[in-house]
């Protein structure tokens, strides 16, 4: 008989085992979930800051591209005063 009381013991036992080992592997699942999704979340943040890199590329190639076109329209006025500044000089000339 007392390998019969052995048996409930035995068999609550491998339960107990059982049930701690299926509870420590859920609480790994978890873990394990919680890590790919952080990994998902940092994929996607560091897609994003990519396409907004790009983003800012192109504006500050846009912002090249106006400065030297400025430069150019600064230049071309510049030398529009000195041309009229000349002309200015010459009708005062004419006028004495």
């Amino acid at each position: 008989m007392a390998s019969a009381e052995s048996q409930p013991r035995f068999g609550q036992s491998v339960k107990g085992l059982l049930s701690d080992k299926v509870g420590s592997c859920s609480g790994d699942v978890i873990a394990l979930t919680r890590q790919v999704l952080k990994g998902s979340r940092s994929q996607e943040l560091l897609g994003q800051a990519a396409r907004n890199m790009v983003i800012q590329e192109d504006a500050i190639l846009h912002a090249e591209d106006s400065l030297r076109k400025m430069s150019i329209i600064t230049t071309h006025l510049q030398y529009h005063v000195e041309h009229s500044k000349n002309l200015q000089d010459q009708l005062r000339h004419l006028l004495k």
